[in-house]
C-alpha cells in the first residue's frame, strides 16, 4: 500500500489540550525529531459514535506492525477491532456503525469493520486502471469513503476520488494532481468542501481546501511552510477554520497551527509542553495529526 501516514514505530501519544479543544479536540505529541520517530510505539485515536467509544492503531512489536482496537473512554474494554493481520488508520463511521481501516494489502479499495460483529466488508477497485486506496474519511451523511489514487499506467489520473461506502460503486473524481499525490483530510461539516494534503515529485507543497464538484482550488498554508508529510488537515464543527501540523523552521519540530478555511488568520497553537521548538532543545515535541 502506498499510504503510510503512519510508519510502525511511530513515537507518539494522544492528549488533550484545552486550546484545541475548542476545535476538534486530540493531538499526537511525540519527543525527538520527526526524521527519528522509528524509536518507539505509536498510537492513532478517534472518537465516534453514539456510544463513544475510541477507536485506536497501536504499534505491537511482537508483530512488527500496527493492530486496531477499541475501549470506552474510561480506559475499560479494550477490545481487538481486526485480527487477520496488520491494520491501522481507523476512522469511525458518522453513525458508529462502521470503521475503515487500511489493512490486508489484498488490492482491494477499502475495508470496513463492523465493530460489533468483526465482521469486514471489502470492495474491488472500482476502475481497474486506477490504484485507489479509500477510507481517509467518510462524508457527514457516512455515504461516502474518499480515496487516495494513482493512474496505474496514466499519472495524469492521480489525485482524489471517492467512492460509496455502500457498495464501493460510484467512482467520482475531486481532485487532479498529474504524477503527484494528493492525500484526503476531512470532509467539511456541511459536505461540500475537502481539505487535503498535495504533494509534487519535487516534494509537498501544502494543505489545499476544494469543492466537491472540483472547483475553488486554494492552498490555505504559506509556501514556505513545511507541513505534516500526509496529513491532510480537519476541519473545525463550525467549518470556519481548519488545524493541521508543519514546520517553520527545517530543525524544528512539528506544531499545531490553526487557519480559516480561506488561508487568513494563520495562527500557532500553543501547547505545553512546548511544540515545534527546535530539535536540539530536549524539551521541545514533536505535535502532529490533530483531529
Amino acid at each position: 500500500m502506498r499510504t503510510g501516514r503512519h510508519p510502525a514505530g511511530r513515537v507518539a501519544a494522544v492528549v488533550s489540550a484545552s486550546v484545541v479543544a475548542l476545535l476538534l479536540g486530540a493531538v499526537g505529541c511525540g519527543s525527538g525529531d520527526s526524521d527519528n520517530e522509528s524509536a518507539a510505539a505509536a498510537t492513532k485515536v478517534s472518537v465516534g459514535g453514539p456510544n463513544g467509544r475510541i477507536v485506536f492503531a497501536r504499534f505491537d512489536g511482537t508483530l512488527d506492525g500496527n493492530v486496531t482496537y477499541t475501549v470506552n473512554p474510561d480506559g475499560s474494554e479494550v477490545k481487538q477491532l481486526f485480527s487477520d493481520g496488520n491494520s491501522e488508520m481507523p476512522h469511525w463511521s458518522p453513525d458508529g456503525s462502521q470503521v475503515a481501516i487500511f489493512c490486508c494489502d489484498n488490492g482491494m479499495a477499502a475495508h470496513l469493520v463492523n465493530p460489533d460483529t468483526g465482521n469486514l466488508r471489502e470492495f474491488e477497485p472500482p476502475d481497474p486502471r486506477l490504484e485507489t486506496h479509500c477510507g481517509f474519511s467518510w462524508s457527514p451523511n457516512g455515504q461516502r469513503l474518499t480515496c487516495e489514487s494513482f493512474g496505474v499506467r496514466d499519472p495524469a489520473r492521480n489525485g482524489i476520488y471517492s467512492i460509496r461506502s455502500s457498495d464501493g460503486d460510484g467512482l467520482t473524481r475531486i481532485t487532479s494532481n498529474p504524477g503527484g499525490d494528493d492525500i484526503p483530510g476531512d470532509y467539511s461539516p456541511d459536505g461540500k468542501r475537502l481539505v487535503f494534503f498535495r504533494a509534487d515529485e519535487s516534494g509537498p507543497l501544502g494543505i489545499f481546501v476544494i469543492k466537491l464538484n472540483g472547483s475553488r482550488l486554494r492552498r490555505i498554508t504559506p509556501p514556505r511552510m513545511t507541513v505534516e508529510e500526509g496529513f491532510g488537515g480537519s476541519w473545525s464543527p463550525g467549518g470556519n477554520k481548519i488545524v493541521f501540523a508543519a514546520r517553520t523552521k527545517r530543525r524544528h519540530q512539528l506544531a499545531i497551527w490553526v487557519v480559516k478555511a480561506d488561508g487568513t488568520r494563520l495562527h500557532r497553537v500553543r501547547i505545553t509542553p512546548t511544540c515545534g521548538g527546535a530539535v536540539a532543545n530536549h524539551r521541545s515535541f514533536s505535535c502532529f495529526d490533530p483531529g
